[in-house]
């Protein structure tokens, strides 16, 4: 377990370490705040717009964040012989690449806990067409951040002590009280009617929790494919299940549930559909027949009402789901999952089930990964 933990941190101060870790936080940072100091010109929906893009931003920060972590946590030592080095010692190699994802995930959580305290902020700042930005608070959070690093050279100068890993710290410290003074102090209410706007959302935090989740399903794909690829390809492979995954419902979804619950059967919608004429046909009259909301498709409770002969015929058409739409539905992470940005509108909240029930579905997806990983690296030659 000692061997464990020393791992663990040492991955995590490694990162910590990076420039590229520093530079990613910083800009990330600053770039949230900024976004809430831009004209949207959106009707009313600025705060809206504000709380979309914020939340962009912090999965897409954590994308490059899990790769990077994993390639210079993971490929890196790999191919310099470090990993080598500690495998000699009676450390088994499961220990070591868990604790290398358990020191990408500390980094990564660092990471988007100051992201969230900039979309807290950023979400206080947001205004509508009839507000301004507001360019005082602005300035204490840019200068927090200026002062974190100068808090970082200080020490580099004076202490002798790392300057990145420090600043990094800093910046964690001063932007927390940065938005303590701007919540405290500034005033928004005065642009907005009702809701949330005025004041920092606390229903960003379950948001980014949810994305959290997220970003440790890809670092753990990250690490997996770390095992046996550099610093780009592994990007490129992270890149495509990002992709393929925010796209999941449409490309596998919609094919792997039954069509008469997924394809609506009215006439411009079933006209597109992948059917042919006998099973559009078909489609149409079973769905006609126990559509009592007159939705075009079936609920759950609708379908419950098919006799056996009608589901016989509807499977024997192809009409109860692809099986290769299962398999990559079900292999493929899905993403908006994890994505709540439009349960923000109003004063909507995210239920704690749903957030048990998310984490359920990164724990399994999670340890999935880490069985790859673990398989890819049990018989990875080291040199």
């Amino acid at each position: 377990m000692r061997q464990f933990a020393t791992i663990a941190t040492n991955a995590f101060m490694e990162l910590v370490r990076q420039t590229v870790f520093l530079v990613l936080l910083s800009v990330s940072a600053a770039f949230i705040v900024f976004l809430a100091n831009v004209y949207y010109f959106a009707l009313g929906d600025d705060p809206k717009l504000t709380k979309d893009s914020v939340l962009a931003v912090i999965f897409l920060t954590g994308l490059f964040g899990a790769v990077i972590g994993a390639a210079a946590s993971v490929a890196h030592e790999l191919r310099s012989g470090t990993a080598l080095a500690v495998l000699a010692k009676p450390v088994g190699r499961i220990c070591f690449l868990t604790a290398k994802f358990v020191g990408v995930a500390m980094a990564l959580t660092l990471l988007t806990g100051v992201n969230l305290v900039a979309a807290l902020t950023a979400s206080k700042l947001a205004f509508t067409s009839y507000g301004e930005p507001n360019l005082g608070a602005l300035a204490i959070f840019y200068g927090a951040m200026a002062l974190a690093y100068a808090i970082g050279g200080f020490n580099n100068f004076f202490l002798n002590r790392p300057f990145v890993s420090d600043t990094v710290f800093a910046l964690a410290a001063t932007t927390l009280v940065a938005f303590v003074a701007i919540n405290t102090w500034v005033d928004t209410s005065y642009m907005f009617a009702e809701g949330y706007e005025g004041r920092a959302d606390p229903r960003l935090i379950p948001a980014v929790l949810l994305l959290l989740f997220a970003l440790w399903i890809l670092a753990g794909l990250a690490v997996a494919c770390a095992t046996r690829l550099d610093l780009i390809p592994t990007l490129a492979v992270c890149s495509a299940v990002f992709v393929l995954g925010l796209m999941s419902d449409y490309l596998f979804g919609r094919h792997a549930e039954p069509a008469w619950r997924t394809f609506s059967t009215r006439v411009e919608e079933l006209t597109s559909s992948p059917w042919n004429e006998s099973q559009k046909r078909l489609l149409h009259e079973v769905v006609a027949r126990h559509d009592a909301n007159g939705s075009g498709r079936l609920d759950a409770g609708e379908a419950a009402g098919l006799s056996s002969e009608e589901l016989q015929a509807l499977k024997a058409a192809g009409l109860n789901g692809s099986l290769w739409a299962r398999v990559a539905y079900t292999v493929v992470p899905n993403w908006q999952l994890f994505w709540m940005a439009d349960a923000l509108q109003g004063t909507q909240t995210i239920p704690g089930p749903y957030l048990v029930r998310a984490f359920l579905y990164m724990a399994c997806y999670l340890t999935a990964a880490l069985a790859l990983a673990l398989l890819l690296f049990e018989d990875r030659e080291l040199t």
